[in-house]
């Protein structure tokens, strides 16, 4: 486990409730790895707190299926698939589709300033190579979008999937040799909602996704691979 899980107290919250978002946090950012063992004893003394709250945590992880329960086992955390991955992806392909799509009809001169200025934002991010930040700023160009969309279910939509998909770019982000290609997708995308060309921005953002999920599957195909050539 990273030696730098650390927990962020947060004010008003029940302390089951902050180690919940540590761990959740962890998992979804890649500190604690897909198939990573979740052992309470270990968890307690690393976070500081009884083993009582780690339980529960744990228990709602598997709800959200982060987590798993294997025989004999314990807790680990869940590992990405391409089934998983494939169907999460495909409803966000569309919803990614309709959002430029709807952006090129209604986004407003504030908005594509905006865009833009999110675009040159993961630029800057990518080159200092944090992969928190620079998901974080891959997260804020999306929601820009879905924003200038402007129709609340759309977006209540994308928000719904917005942890799985938080979880699944910090794997593609991992890849360095994509980073060049993700930025010049944001600028296609950035440049044909823009110009308001709808073909060219729905193109765009399929690439998009596509790509993604061609990078992440290579990933999880390599660490399977990797498991069996190097068991235990």
């Amino acid at each position: 486990m990273d030696d730098q899980l650390q927990m962020e107290m947060e004010e008003f919250l029940p302390l089951r409730d902050v180690v919940f978002n540590t761990l959740r946090k962890a998992i979804l950012t890649g500190k604690l790895k897909p198939g990573e063992r979740l052992m309470e004893v270990h968890l307690a003394d690393r976070l500081g707190v009884s083993r009582t709250p780690i339980r529960e945590a744990i228990r709602k992880l598997e709800l959200e299926g982060l987590v798993i329960m294997i025989p004999r086992r314990g807790a680990e955390v869940a590992r990405i698939t391409e089934k998983s991955l494939r169907d999460v992806l495909e409803v966000r392909r569309a919803l990614d589709i309709l959002s430029v799509e709807l952006a090129c009809e209604r986004i407003t001169k504030e908005n594509i300033q905006r865009l833009f200025e999110a675009c040159r934002a993961f630029e800057q991010a990518d080159k200092g190579k944090d992969a928190s930040v620079i998901a974080r700023a891959d997260v804020a160009f999306h929601d820009i979008i879905v924003e200038a969309a402007g129709n609340q279910r759309l977006r209540q939509l994308v928000n719904n999937l917005s942890e799985q998909m938080y979880r699944y770019r910090f794997v593609y982000i991992r890849e360095e040799a994509r980073h060049d290609n993700l930025v010049k997708e944001h600028r296609e995308i950035y440049t044909s909602i823009a110009g308001k060309d709808k073909k060219r921005a729905c193109a765009a953002a399929k690439l998009h996704i596509d790509n993604q999920e061609k990078s992440i599957i290579r990933q999880i195909r390599m660490e399977n691979e990797s498991r069996v050539n190097n068991p235990g």
